[in-house]
This record gives structure tokens, sequence and C-alpha cells, in this order.
């Protein structure tokens, strides 16, 4: 609820009440942003933006694999991979999809370290995090490759629908592309805490807005998951 203020002769002046408060609260921005850090909003912000440009792919995708007449690949037999002469469908996304989603887990350890001031035990967490994204990505370029080796390119492939290609290496890079950042970005941050920056500050709201980011790379690919691997 907004605060109290004085008209010019010093009485109170109660705030209005009900919607019209709200509207004032959010339209002056007294209230409602008044505690938030100019640097996690600024990820909010970002990543707000970053959802419009994922969700017009996605939505875009399920157009184009709607109204194709062409028979659309099966998701299950393009990616699989024959291990001890078995052919497993989808096993290597199964492996990326885990070793993302605990990357999360260790991310959100790491924040709760640095909260503690813990700098050791939180670099090494932010550190193990990093490794599971460049491991993501690794797999990522393994996949790649395999499906290039295939024939599958942008314009075309020989699974079927010519959009497979476009909308799958437009999607996955773009998605890649996000997660290779990240590992760059959680790395630096995560020396910045042995350096002991965020210690001398005294804010550790750095580490925090990093788990922000991984956190919504790695809930964009579960949709991507969903999807592109499921569908």
């Amino acid at each position: 609820m907004s605060q109290q203020t004085q008209d010019i002769t010093g009485n109170k002046i109660s705030p209005p009440e009900g919607w019209q408060g709200l509207n004032e609260d959010w339209s002056s921005d007294k209230e409602t942003f008044k505690s938030v850090p100019w640097g996690k909003a600024m990820m909010w912000i970002f990543l707000l933006s970053d959802t419009f440009i994922f969700g017009s792919f996605l939505v875009g995708y399920m157009a184009v694999r709607m109204t194709t007449t062409e028979l659309w690949p099966n998701s299950s037999e393009v990616f699989a991979l024959t291990i001890a002469g078995q052919h497993i469908p989808l096993i290597l996304i199964a492996i990326m999809t885990f070793v993302l989603i605990s990357s999360s887990g260790t991310m959100a350890m790491a924040v709760n370290f640095a909260y503690r001031r813990n700098r050791s035990v939180c670099a090494a967490l932010m550190f193990a995090t990093a490794i599971l994204g460049a491991c993501f990505v690794g797999m990522q370029v393994f996949e790649w490759s395999k499906l290039i080796e295939e024939g599958v390119r942008p314009w075309g492939n020989p699974f079927g629908a010519a959009q497979f290609g476009s909308t799958f290496f437009m999607i996955t890079g773009f998605h890649g592309l996000h997660v290779s950042a990240g590992v760059i970005y959680l790395t630096i941050v995560a020396i910045k805490v042995l350096r002991g920056d965020f210690e001398r500050s005294g804010d550790y709201q750095g580490v925090e807005i990093a788990g922000l980011y991984w956190h919504f790379v790695d809930l964009v690919w579960v949709f991507i998951f969903a999807f592109f691997y499921l569908w």
C-alpha cells in the first residue's frame, strides 16, 4: 500500500485506494519498483524481450508444422543413436536435458551459498554449472554434425519436409548461442566471486542476476524439448 504524503500546509494526504491507487503506484514508479536493483530490473527486461523472440520462433515452428503438406520427419528416428547395436530414440536429447536441468540446480545452490558469503563453494558451484553448460553445447555440436552428415540442411533434408532443417537449426542454434554466452558469463562472475569483488562491495546480487539468466535458458529448453523433440 502506498505511504501517506503531505500537502504544502503539512497536512497528511491519504493515498487513493483500489484501482486508482494501484495505477498511481505503477505509473509513477513510487512503490512497485522502489526496492528493485537496477541490474536485476534490466535483466528481467532483457529476459522478457528474449521470451518474445523464442515465443515467436516456437509459434512459427508450430505454424509450419501444422500447415506443411509434406511428411514431417519422425523425431524418434531422426534423433536416435545406435549404441552397442541397439537403436535408442532420443537418448542424446534426454542426456542433454538432464545435464541442463542439473545445471539449474547447481546454479540455485551457488546463489544460496553466495548470500551465505561462502565464496569458495559458490564459485565451485558456478564453475560446475558452466562445465555442465559447456557439455550441453558439446553434445549439441555432435547432434548438429550428425544431422549435417546425414544430409539435413536449412533448405531441405532426406527425412521429409524441407522446413524441418530450417526450424531445427534456427531454434536450437539460437538457444545454443544463449547457452554458450551463459557459460562465458558464469565463468566471469565465478572468477569475480573468487577474487572477492562482491565481498568488498557487500552485495552478491551479481550472482543472483546471473542465476536468473541461466534459469531462463534452462526453462526455454524445456519448451524446445517438448515442442520440437516430443511432438
